[in-house]
């Protein structure tokens, strides 16, 4: 990941480019910091990517494949497009010439992807129908705004499904506002998704042709990157909540620039229809990125309560009740986006760990024991 000095820069998380602005000077992901063994949970770790940032790697129902987002420059990207990988091919990834299905168009920006239950098509966000190029970030002109992580919430995102070789593109949510960071219920009955379309970032469920759609989040503050749970009756996600007058103010004035501040985030959940709305961790700084564990009794999630430089991201277990609390990582300063298959044998993460002292952000793919 980047960090220079007193440099605006972008980082992709999932559902929006990271806007980072730092004083201090431009620090490697190899950084030193103090060693913390791996959790005996990951076994046979594997790296998939090698270049550029990647991000959002999702497995499909049937586990054999996933899909993800890179804006890797060996492939002629600049911003980040969604591709397709079948698990059988990730040797292949090791070769600089091979490249996976892209399934978006390559204009403008793409987030946040997920298989369709029929394991032929994938649904993703996009601002291709606006945007032939990159989407410009937000400019931030003022001064006690330069120096926060910003968060852009594009609104020219729309949510798209197409087949695996990018044709019979159908648009399922285009309002004129954002809507992005879209999953599916392993019911294959229901999509969540992201939209500021009511005044406020809410989530919102729909069917999976996209009809019935229904606001279920109504709390002042950042509901996003949700995902269902195991039997699909809830969903968790991670949520700003501003409270004190000037916090409100802040999240609101930066919202109306297309903008989140994601330094205060706690994991929360609900009943798919919004219903036993439950805040699950109080640790404080940036906690985002959950997943049900396949017992439907544990979450995983990416935080950096821990950390006293604030940019350290590991991975981190706790139990639906907030007990429990269990660390995952312990190499490198980033990890995150991590997703159990379906059998719940293995998990799926980004890190910026092995990565030769350069910034990339790579996946990898580690067995899962219990």
């Amino acid at each position: 990941m980047r960090l220079f000095a007193l440099l605006v820069v972008v980082i992709v998380f999932c559902e929006t480019p990271f806007i980072a602005t730092a004083q201090s000077s431009g620090q490697s992901s190899q950084a030193a910091k103090p060693a913390v063994k791996e959790s005996r949970h990951l076994t046979n770790l594997r790296q998939i990517t090698f270049g550029g940032d990647n991000a959002e790697a999702y497995f499909g129902a049937n586990g054999q494949a996933i899909s993800f987002q890179s804006n890797n420059p060996k492939w002629g990207l600049q911003c980040d497009q969604i591709f397709y990988l079948p698990l059988a091919d990730s040797l292949k990834m090791r070769d600089s010439a091979y490249r996976p299905a892209r399934i978006s168009t390559g204009r403008g920006r793409t987030t946040c992807s997920y298989i369709m239950p029929d394991g032929k098509h994938v649904l993703f966000g996009s601002t291709h129908r606006t945007d032939s190029v990159c989407t410009p970030m937000p400019v931030v002109t003022k001064p006690e705004y330069l120096k926060k992580y910003l968060w852009a919430v594009h609104r020219t995102y729309d949510i798209y499904v197409a087949a695996l070789d990018g044709n019979n593109m159908k648009p399922l949510a285009t309002t004129s506002g954002y809507d992005a960071e879209a999953t599916i219920s392993p019911k294959g009955d229901k999509i969540v998704f992201t939209s500021d379309r009511s005044g406020d970032l809410e989530l919102w469920t729909m069917n999976v042709d996209g009809t019935n759609q229904k606001q279920i989040t109504s709390g002042l503050g950042y509901d996003g990157g949700a995902f269902f749970s195991p039997d699909g009756k809830q969903l968790v996600f991670r949520a700003s909540r501003p409270t004190t007058p000037e916090e409100i103010a802040e999240y609101k004035e930066l919202l109306s620039m297309g903008l989140v501040a994601p330094t205060n985030m706690e994991i929360y959940t609900c009943n798919v229809d919004g219903s036993n709305l439950r805040q699950i961790t109080h640790l404080g700084k940036a906690n985002w990125a959950p997943f049900f564990h396949p017992s439907g009794k544990k979450i995983i999630f990416a935080s950096n309560h821990h950390s006293t430089r604030g940019y350290d991201f590991q991975l981190y277990m706790v139990n639906t009740d907030g007990t429990g609390l269990e660390q995952i990582t312990g190499e490198s300063i980033f990890n995150a986006f991590p997703m159990f298959s379906p059998d719940g044998k293995k998990l799926i993460f980004s890190s910026n760990r092995s990565n030769g002292g350069t910034r990339d952000t790579n996946l990898f793919i580690a067995d899962w024991v219990d």
